[in-house]
């Protein structure tokens, strides 16, 4: 079967049109099982796989690096195989309309298949990460990479400007839409209709659900939190999207040759089956509001791409599978990305 005919492909023309979903089976390795699936029905896996190319193309849109790796691989004939991508959230009640921490995220995931795959502290941030794997396709389906900051474990002028910035948050799930997902996590799939309705409901989750912050409020937390600065002007989107490459080590030497902006340090896991490395953060020009109540514009630290090689797992019952873990200490220097205010 055609991929122009598959479920896959016809959904993602519904909502972004056939350039740009031609353009994404180009960029992006895609499973055949899901590039070629016939329906008639959405699947679960098909809904996540979806949503996960949406949301790299958000990504490249809003770093130029990475947009212009992408186009080079292209040009090389290279695909890009999205390994995972990370999500900043602030584990707090009270904000908005928002659940608290992970849970803004996981409860939009778990209908399309994703459970829990790890749990990583980040103690040097005062944070935790969790990762989340999609059960029918774990290594050809992206993983989110879910990261969840503490404010009780800072200051309390900290922990008031993190109440202030967050407390008018706005739940971007609709009840047509938590409805759908509840029928997806009973029935596995939807119509193409309502997968249709669902997915763009789905992409704006990854987005910033609080007003601009206040200058004021900016510095209170970028003197304590870089992590939670970078949160209060981007929110809950796509903090970094990654590429899995065979050999990250001498793609970090051609991107350097290429006078890319790459990380020095390739970061390897205990194991050292996973190693990654990143482009430094593109800058982006946000909207803060003034005492006064007027808006002021700074630049600060967007979003990047991140590169990874896993390597397989020891042999057992016959069955290598990929390593698809995480590593804390990889973790938290990859988070340095977003770190430099200058």
């Amino acid at each position: 079967m055609s991929t122009q005919n598959s479920t896959l492909h016809q959904l993602l023309e519904t909502i972004v049109g056939p350039q740009r979903t031609d353009r994404l089976f180009q960029v992006l390795v895609i499973h055949p099982d899901l590039a070629s699936d016939p329906g008639p029905r959405v699947s679960r896996a098909v809904l996540a796989q979806a949503l996960n190319m949406l949301l790299f193309e958000d990504l490249l849109k809003r770093v130029p690096s990475a947009e212009l790796y992408v186009q080079r691989s292209l040009q090389q004939g290279r695909t890009v195989m999205h390994d995972h991508g990370a999500v900043r959230t602030v584990a707090l009640s009270g904000m908005g309309a928002l659940p608290a921490g992970q849970e803004a995220i996981t409860r939009v995931l778990r209908p399309l298949g994703y459970a829990l795959n790890g749990v990583y502290p980040l103690e040097r941030l005062r944070m935790t990460g969790r990762s989340h794997a999609q059960a029918d396709y774990p290594e050809d389906i992206a993983q989110f990479f879910i990261s969840e900051l503490h404010p009780e474990r800072f200051s309390p002028e900290f922990q008031a400007a993190v109440a202030r910035v967050t407390a008018q948050s706005k739940d971007p799930v609709t009840p047509e839409a938590a409805a759908l997902l509840k029928k997806l996590e009973a029935e596995g799939s939807l119509s193409l209709e309502d997968a249709a309705k669902l997915l763009p409901v789905l992409v704006s989750v990854f987005d910033r659900q609080h007003p601009e912050p206040t200058l004021a409020d900016y510095e209170i937390l970028l003197a304590e939190s870089p992590e939670m600065a970078w949160i209060s002007t981007e929110g809950n989107v796509f903090n970094h999207a990654t590429d899995r490459v065979p050999d990250v080590d001498q793609l970090t030497v051609e991107l350097k040759a290429l006078n890319q902006p790459i990380k020095d340090v390739v970061e390897k896991s205990q194991s050292g089956r996973v190693r990654q490395t990143a482009f430094t953060a593109a800058r982006v020009k946000r909207t803060f509001r003034s005492s006064d109540g007027s808006l002021t514009e700074r630049e600060v630290p967007g979003s990047f791409y991140e590169f990874i090689t896993r390597l397989h797992m020891p042999e057992k019952d016959g069955k290598r599978p990929l390593d698809l873990s995480f590593d804390s200490s990889n973790a938290q220097a990859i988070f340095k990305m977003t770190a430099n205010a200058k």
